[in-house]
């Protein structure tokens, strides 16, 4: 079989300054899995049954019906369940039901840096954070301390509250939590 080079394709992707080498599909990585509308706890549940790592951030939120309220958990990035696998095993993630695809750039898949999805798997325990906007313009800030330290985001302000907003560019979607202004310092 011929490699990437001798076929005279580019060994790398750059997206966003992440790097990733083609060549090299035994690594694990994070993903973006873009599933069907409203299936992201079926197909997280039917990852953890075939012993695939993922992560499905979810919030609490109150629905009202005339008879009744009730507290729901619902998906933080509707629509997306991320996924922690090497490159090569991405077929027992797509062969799921309610799997769309991968979420890609120029047609190859594009891994999230371990670092975000790590600091959103052990931050948003401790943080209230909710769906926001997404956003690309503001001042950005740094939080200093608390569960998510060292995450970027863009400052805003909401009853007297500051909040950051954290965003995830690949997928261009944002949620916002509540911070200490201590606990922030701004980027020039």
């Amino acid at each position: 079989m011929l490699s990437s080079r001798q076929l005279g394709i580019t060994s790398d992707l750059s997206y966003q300054g992440l790097f990733f080498p083609l060549d090299n599909f035994e690594v694990q990585r994070w993903y973006a899995v873009y599933t069907n509308a409203h299936h992201e706890k079926r197909v997280e549940q039917q990852m953890r049954q075939r012993g695939i790592d993922c992560f499905l951030p979810v919030y609490k939120a109150v629905r009202r019906w005339k008879d009744r309220r009730k507290i729901l958990e619902l998906p933080l990035f509707p629509g997306y369940v991320f996924v922690h696998l090497p490159w090569r095993a991405r077929l027992q993630v797509l062969q799921l039901q309610g799997v769309v695809e991968f979420v890609s750039c120029g047609g190859q898949p594009v891994p999230l840096a371990d670092a975000e999805i790590d600091s959103l798997r052990n931050g948003l325990h401790f943080a209230c954070a909710k769906p926001n906007p997404y956003l690309r313009v503001g001042r950005h800030v740094r939080i200093r301390s608390g569960p998510l330290t060292g995450i970027e985001g863009i400052l805003a302000r909401r009853k007297d509250k500051l909040r950051v907003v954290l965003s995830i560019h690949l997928i261009q979607r944002s949620i916002a939590v509540e911070v200490d202004e201590e606990a922030i310092e701004l980027l020039t």
